[in-house]
């Protein structure tokens, strides 16, 4: 079994060695963060079955790579609509925080709808393999495909992705952790400034779906937008291989080293 990204320890999740991130050796990347986060607002209680639509998961400042406290609450009740909230707390300090809009599941006839725009074919065994240059550790936890463009190139890039860890200990990720980990490396595989001359950090990361993906391989194509004013945005269609599932939208702070 690969080694996961967190390991449970009573209340606490100790992070392992995939967690960290490509701004410094001492934080952790913003995907196993928010997979953590929405596994925890999935885990809540419902009165009916529900699905989480919507999750917006703030990184208020950075995670280190310390045992991390998570806890819940749900701040807007009810059997058709809920919100709740959950908190990540790192040696007393809140670190990252996430809301996830919940809406109660049930059979509803709705007419035929055409994917559009069509999705790439499933990668093969060799095909779009990431051979560039991988500054983030998290990016061994995960199967990168690129479609169009790659680590090495500047711009929009078309990729698929699949989680190949457990987020905690030996748990089968759900598909909204699936989604939310692979959306964080928006910002960075699809930037137009060089690491080495700018800081691009996505201070939130909002993921909206209108289904749930199927099957472990999930598609991003994904444009960043910078406004010459020390802020943007990385914007990413969400696919699988029959269609559009949702959009994910990452808040950036810009700046030059």
């Amino acid at each position: 079994m690969p080694s996961p990204l967190y390991r449970s320890d009573a209340d606490r999740f100790v992070p392992g060695v995939l967690t960290v991130g490509p701004w410094s050796p001492d934080a952790q990347h913003g995907g196993p963060v928010s997979a953590l986060l929405a596994g925890a607002v999935e885990s809540v209680p419902a009165p009916v079955p529900m699905q989480v639509v919507r999750l917006t998961v703030e990184l208020l400042r950075p995670v280190p790579l310390l045992p991390l406290t998570v806890t819940t609450s749900v701040t807007r009740p009810g059997k058709k609509v809920q919100l709740v909230d959950a908190s990540l707390t790192a040696d007393g300090t809140e670190v990252a925080r996430a809301r996830g809009l919940r809406i109660r599941v049930a059979d509803v006839d709705v007419p035929e709808q055409e994917a559009s725009p069509p999705s790439p074919g499933l990668p093969t065994p060799d095909s779009g393999r990431d051979h560039g240059p991988r500054r983030t550790a998290f990016a061994d936890a995960l199967d990168l495909r690129f479609v169009k463009g790659s680590w090495d190139e500047l711009g929009p890039v078309t990729l698929w992705s699949r989680l190949l860890v457990p987020v905690v200990d030996v748990e089968t990720p759900s598909q909204l952790q699936r989604v939310v980990a692979a959306a964080d490396f928006g910002n960075g595989v699809s930037r137009i400034v060089d690491f080495d001359s700018h800081v691009f950090i996505n201070a939130d990361l909002t993921v909206a779906l209108s289904r749930l993906p199927a099957g472990d391989w999930i598609g991003f194509d994904v444009v960043t937008r910078l406004s010459g004013h020390g802020y943007g945005q990385a914007e990413s269609l969400i696919f699988d291989a029959e269609g559009p599932v949702g959009r994910a939208i990452q808040s950036l702070f810009v700046d030059r080293r």
